[in-house]
């Protein structure tokens, strides 16, 4: 079989396929979750949409103003989304509970950024600008960022922004964890240090964990028998508990593997294997050789047929 360039790619694609599904590829892949990292507990039954974590968000991270008040809770009828601007939204959703008077029951919730235990969007900065802390936090580097906003495309949650309006020097913009805060000041979470009804609580996410378990446990009516973030590709450094479906209020369905993981895997085990793209260079030299020699080959052949 002469290696023309049909052939080339059949070979590179064959060696993909082997070096994914070798266990050298299977054991590529090496998680970022700290051992003990902090996280929070989210008790959507007690959040009663104050949206003074918004506000403590805003003062700690120093945001811009808000265009309308935090006070203002005629924003809860609108869905939202973090944005370049506001690091953390609490939204209503009213789930068809109704309580003892017939009057459905909101179910309010915080979101921002999951702080994941192995994090897609780190994985998927090809210039280390977010990573995995030894706390749990994903810090995000500005002085390394280049704008490629690959973290974007691959967040799970869709919770990264960018600041479009700034094409000087434009941000990807997400929750800090208030990093400074808790790793250097000792300090809770802007968030968590304002709740007026304790619906935040910070700590080791193991102890959070359990907590949880022990929430459901002792109050099962009032408990689905879910915590959110405790599985979740992987893990996230926050959790929630609700007493009502989590797919009813918003939040996504994902799978308990880590993202990163079958891409890491596979980009990895091919480094492996081939020893870097020096290997595909050469297989590249090699298919150009052959088909020079062929040319070289054929043209001499037609001169000794006219001779």
């Amino acid at each position: 079989m002469g290696l023309n360039r049909r052939n080339f790619f059949k070979l590179v694609t064959a060696a993909g396929a082997a070096v994914a599904g070798s266990d050298g590829a299977a054991h590529a892949w090496q998680s970022r979750a700290p051992s003990d990292s902090v996280g929070c507990l989210v008790d959507l039954t007690r959040c009663i949409g104050c949206r003074k974590c918004e506000e403590a968000c805003n003062r700690v991270n120093r945001l811009p103003p808000p265009d309308r008040a935090f006070e203002d809770l005629t924003l809860l009828d609108k869905k939202r989304r973090p944005d370049e601007r506001t690091y953390t939204v609490v939204n209503r959703h009213v789930s068809g509970e109704i309580d003892a008077r017939d009057q459905l029951v909101p179910t309010f919730v915080k979101l921002q950024c999951m702080h994941c235990q192995d994090p897609a969007c780190a994985s998927a900065c090809i210039v280390g600008a977010l990573t995995k802390k030894e706390n749990g936090t994903v810090h995000y580097d500005v002085s390394k960022c280049i704008g490629c906003r690959y973290c974007m495309v691959a967040c799970p949650f869709e919770i990264p922004a960018y600041e479009y309006h700034d094409p000087i020097t434009p941000r990807v913009m997400k929750c800090t964890f208030c990093y400074e805060r808790v790793h250097s000041e000792n300090k809770l979470p802007g968030c968590a240090e304002i709740c007026p009804v304790e619906a935040i609580t910070f700590g080791r996410r193991s102890d959070l964990i359990d907590a949880a378990r022990q929430r459901i446990k002792k109050n099962p009516g009032r408990y689905i028998d879910h915590v959110y973030g405790e599985k979740e590709v992987g893990g996230t450094s926050w959790i929630y508990l609700s007493g009502v479906s989590f797919e009813r209020v918003g939040f996504n369905a994902l799978p308990e593997t880590p993202i990163p993981r079958l891409a890491e895997s596979i980009q990895h085990a091919l480094f492996s294997y081939l020893w870097s793209p020096i290997v595909l260079f050469g297989m590249l030299g090699g298919v150009m050789w052959a088909s020079k020699d062929k040319r070289d080959r054929s043209g001499n052949g037609k001169k000794g047929g006219g001779q």
